[in-house]
């Protein structure tokens, strides 16, 4: 490899582990964002999550077409144009609607300035979903898959956690304790950093050269798609739980805690939820540095086990036992619970890594189809909420524990490639 190959290589992996780290910065509002809607709404915590994995379902096909179309370049640069609307349109459901009436829900009256926040969510859901489909393959392409594949997006990863920590723990600072008087405009300076973060992304962006593998194949035709390999369809289904567990550990945790109900109640979800995040950083930084000689499979295996005990320990444990934090008893097991970051952390690399590996040709097509079931993201934290309403919010980690069931069976036995006999040239 030349020595202008290889900085322009460095060049590229740099600029996707900044992009990874956007893409946490965008989603891990989210949750946060609900204890404000939530109580306004009882119904509407989960529902700003929601519509920004609903985006991954519409967006997630088209945007491999535009992967494979256009490039990675002008992909990521359309997605963070979108990023900085979907911002926009959620700052002004802070200053807009809260007194305009739309229709009764629940049995409440939804004022528009709901709306609007969910419609800015939405966008925002396209953005990190253009964001998703090119940094994904784009590190493992650099790393030459395999192994080396996995390390380059624990290490995007990593970044990715930095911000997933920081976020929720900015909106829990800046927001305090949830009351009446709490809207949108308490956060609105993490939504201007946010839209500032976008546009200095698109300017440096636009400067930079990345290396265009799938230029000249937007008009050729595959003779099967990547759901014809069985480990790229039973991994399919693996990302659209895992994205399920990794939103739905945290957010669920960040309401248990709010409801508690004490002083600085949401300060402390805010940290808790953030130290989730970052145990991510900490386990992906740490598979960064093993994944070269460690294999993904046997990664993966360890930490859905531990994850299990973990959550089973958690459901099990008496909320008697506590633990003096900050001034308050917390109940022992959200600590328990928080620690399944480190779990976390390396499944999102492990999946893609294993469901891509010898596709060859099918792998833009595939992260595409890995983008779409993304949306798993919003449709199984919602499911666990009605759980925790219907139930009590520790139960509903048993919804966590059934996916984290069949993350171990992949990483096992689904991962294996079966279908070698298709050509990938």
């Amino acid at each position: 490899m030349t020595q202008e190959k290889k900085s322009g290589n460095l060049i590229a992996i740099i600029t996707m582990c900044f992009i990874f780290a956007m893409i946490s910065f965008v989603t891990n509002m989210a949750a946060p964002f609900g204890n404000i809607w939530g109580f306004q709404y009882s119904w509407a915590a989960m529902m700003g999550n929601m519509m920004n994995f609903a985006a991954y379902l519409f967006m997630g096909i088209p945007a491999g077409k535009m992967l494979v179309k256009y490039g990675y370049k002008k992909t990521a640069l359309s997605a963070l144009a979108v990023g900085a609307i979907g911002l926009i349109v959620q700052y002004l459901s802070s200053i807009f609607g809260a007194d305009i009436e739309t229709f009764t829900y629940d049995g409440q009256i939804v004022a528009l300035n709901l709306i609007i926040y969910l419609l800015g969510a939405f966008i925002c859901g396209f953005c990190v979903c253009m964001l998703n489909t090119v940094v994904n393959p784009m590190l493992n392409l650099l790393g030459g898959g395999g192994n080396k594949g996995n390390q380059l997006i624990q290490i995007g990863g990593t970044l990715n956690s930095l911000t997933g920590t920081l976020t929720p723990l900015l909106v829990g600072v800046l927001i305090g304790q949830v009351t009446a008087e709490t809207s949108m405009s308490n956060v609105a300076p993490l939504l201007f950093i946010g839209i500032g973060i976008f546009i200095l992304s698109f300017v440096i962006i636009s400067f930079v050269a990345i290396p265009e593998p799938q230029a000249n194949t937007g008009n050729k035709k595959f003779e099967h798609s990547p759901l014809a390999f069985r480990h790229c369809l039973l991994g399919v289904i693996a990302i659209f739980f895992y994205v399920g567990v990794e939103i739905g550990i945290p957010a669920q945790l960040n309401f248990y805690i709010t409801n508690l109900g004490f002083e600085g109640s949401a300060a402390i979800g805010g940290t808790l939820a953030a130290s989730y995040w970052f145990l991510m950083l900490i386990g992906r930084a740490s598979s960064s540095i093993i994944s070269g000689k460690i294999s993904t499979t046997a990664q993966m295996t360890a930490v859905s086990l531990f994850a299990i005990i973990m959550l089973l320990i958690a459901i099990l444990m008496p909320e008697t036992v506590t633990v003096e934090f900050k001034g308050n008893e917390i109940p022992m097991k959200c600590f328990l619970i928080a620690v399944c970051g480190l779990s976390t952390s390396v499944m999102w690399g492990g999946i893609f890594n294993l469901a891509v590996e010898g596709l060859g040709k099918y792998t833009a097509a595939a992260s595409g189809l890995f983008m779409m079931m993304v949306v798993g993201g919003g449709i199984m934290p919602l499911i666990q909420d009605f759980i925790a309403k219907a139930t009590n919010p520790i139960t509903s980690y048993w919804l966590i524990i059934a996916m984290l069931v069949y993350i171990l069976y992949y990483s096992k036995i689904g991962c294996r490639n079966v279908n070698k006999d298709i050509p990938v040239e």
